[in-house]
């Protein structure tokens, strides 16, 4: 197996980045449910990808600041608790992403409100449940 073969296991948890979320960051393909764009904005947190960030919020929410501070963020993991099939243009993900400042470890648990426009999903705003 050479370089250009070598499998890179995606951020999200799926097994090949370049046949996961990589399409997704690239704009070769768009996510068909709200669970695909949640695994695919994750990944972009990890691999620091603020365009794609941001050209999948919705623009009534959308950051006008930067989304990546100084801190050194270092993303360890991301579970999916729920994700139901959406209805109406309108799709929910619940998740607990894991992550790491400053050696502290930190768990962040949303539920991540999505919806489809001209085509294509993005992400609303979120619940932290407690």
């Amino acid at each position: 197996m050479n370089k250009a073969q070598k499998i890179h296991p995606c951020p999200c948890g799926g097994s090949n980045y370049s046949t996961c979320c990589e399409p997704f960051h690239l704009g070769s393909s768009l996510p068909e449910t709200p669970e695909q764009l949640m695994r695919s904005r994750y990944s972009a947190y990890v691999n620091k990808n603020e365009p794609y960030l941001l050209q999948t919020w919705h623009s009534s929410t959308r950051p006008s600041e930067p989304i990546f501070s100084e801190e050194n963020t270092k993303w360890l993991g991301l579970s999916i608790k729920k994700a139901p099939a959406a209805i109406d243009n309108k799709g929910t993900v619940e998740f607990v992403a894991v992550y790491k400042i400053g050696g502290k470890a930190h768990r962040l648990s949303e539920i991540s409100n999505f919806v489809k426009e001209n085509g294509r999903w993005v992400y609303l705003d979120g619940i932290f449940p407690s």
